[in-house]
């Protein structure tokens, strides 16, 4: 028997190649988001990397102001000894400048003149005496400018007075002591 198909038949058409310009574009997307995904990948590693590298910068850096802070305390206790040694040599050095001094003024007073008060601040001295006759002062005087251990030697004043029936001179001297 024969059949017959009445339903219409549809025909397969053929597929039409893909244009040619559709693939190039395809291909090159393609090819540009793997070349995307590579730049990203090694960004995001230099980034990583760097931040790295930064991190262990600050470490770094934390470590040495860590040292340089001890080394400025050193130095500062360095100062501070200094300072301190400065001062007990300085002592050491002026502990007999007391005793070099009124030896030295004992030692220049001349007959016929006695002290009557002694001060001593820092490295300045006022003293105050009595003296029988103005040559006597005058020679103390003069000792204490001959001297090598004080400086502008000065006399302040030299009066005649009369005490006990006797005729004497007062007299005040200021000087500074070399040190």
């Amino acid at each position: 028997m024969i059949k017959v198909n009445l339903l219409p038949v549809k025909k397969k058409r053929k597929a039409k190649p893909v244009p040619g310009f559709v693939v190039a574009g395809i291909l090159v997307t393609i090819a540009t988001a793997a070349v995307l995904v590579y730049v990203i990948y090694s960004l995001n590693a230099s980034v990583v990397s760097k931040k790295n590298l930064i991190a262990a910068n600050d470490q770094k850096i934390a470590k040495l102001k860590e040292k340089i802070k001890s080394v400025a305390d050193y130095e500062k206790r360095n100062a501070e000894y200094k300072k301190r040694k400065d001062v007990v040599e300085k002592l050491s050095r002026n502990r007999t400048l007391p005793v070099k001094t009124l030896d030295e003024i004992s030692s220049l007073l001349s007959s016929g003149v006695w002290l009557n008060s002694l001060g001593i601040n820092n490295d300045k001295v006022n003293l105050s005496g009595t003296g029988f006759t103005n040559t006597d002062v005058v020679d103390y005087v003069n000792n204490c400018k001959n001297s090598k251990l004080f400086t502008d030697v000065y006399l302040g004043e030299s009066i005649q007075r009369n005490i006990s029936g006797y005729s004497v001179y007062n007299f005040k001297l200021t000087f500074k002591v070399k040190s």
